[in-house]
């Protein structure tokens, strides 16, 4: 089965890109990852995207469309709106939703797998996500894989491969460490500056997740300690 790997260059992508490259086999195949500018912030974290390629030795596309990006406008990763502070839990972290996002990205992705007669578009959503992110969820992915079902009938059969869809950030952290994953090769941080803020809703769940799992964090980040304050209000 050949995969293409929709891979941010943040943690679970980059670990699911892993995955699917530790299980070769001869069914099976990492043919390469695609990465997309839409106009964000934190735009950084494709350099991670392209060392994950590297890493692994496959292709790597980036796909601009931050012209469309500059449409969707009212998410603070898109707009002129500051980052919220804090947990994903809490209602304040909406305004990171990029309107279709999640499906603008896999519609034009698996054009490409089509074209590129790949069997399977793998996105690295999990069950944290699913709480603010409504393209997350396992409705979505259900319908979105039936749909394309449609839009490609006659032209081959593509899977959504979504290994993480009811999976927390702390099992995949864990696998992540058990693929010996690079972790200091991944960006998380929405606020994209030189070092992760430890602030944001990305940085408070990735502390959170490496801690949970019993795995190590090498990450920098300016304050490190402002998780444990969140998690405990949100307890």
């Amino acid at each position: 089965m050949k995969t293409l790997v929709i891979c941010s260059g943040g943690l679970d992508s980059v670990i699911l890109a892993h995955k699917v490259a530790a299980s070769y086999t001869e069914e099976q195949t990492l043919t390469g990852l695609i990465s997309f500018d839409y106009g964000q912030r934190h735009k950084k974290e494709l350099v991670f995207a392209a060392l994950c390629a590297e890493h692994l030795n496959v292709p790597h596309t980036v796909i601009d469309i931050s012209d469309v990006g500059a449409s969707l406008s009212g998410s603070a990763l898109t707009d002129d709106i500051a980052v919220p502070d804090g947990h994903y839990a809490e209602d304040t972290m909406k305004i990171t939703v990029v309107p279709n996002r999640n499906a603008i990205m896999l519609s034009i992705a698996y054009g490409i797998a089509s074209a590129q007669e790949a069997d399977a578009v793998a996105a690295a959503f999990h069950g944290g996500d699913h709480f603010i992110y409504p393209d997350c969820r396992p409705g979505f992915v259900k319908s979105f894989e039936e749909m394309q079902s449609h839009a490609l009938e006659g032209l081959g059969e593509i899977k959504l491969y979504t290994p993480y869809l009811n999976l927390t950030k702390a099992d995949i952290a864990a696998e992540g460490a058990a693929l010996n994953v690079p972790f200091d090769q991944t960006w998380s941080c929405y606020k994209g500056g030189d070092t992760h803020c430890g602030r944001c809703g990305t940085c408070v769940e990735r502390r959170e997740a490496f801690d949970l799992a019993g795995v190590e964090d090498p990450t920098e980040y300016d304050d490190p300690d402002y998780w444990r304050g969140v998690i405990e209000r949100a307890a």
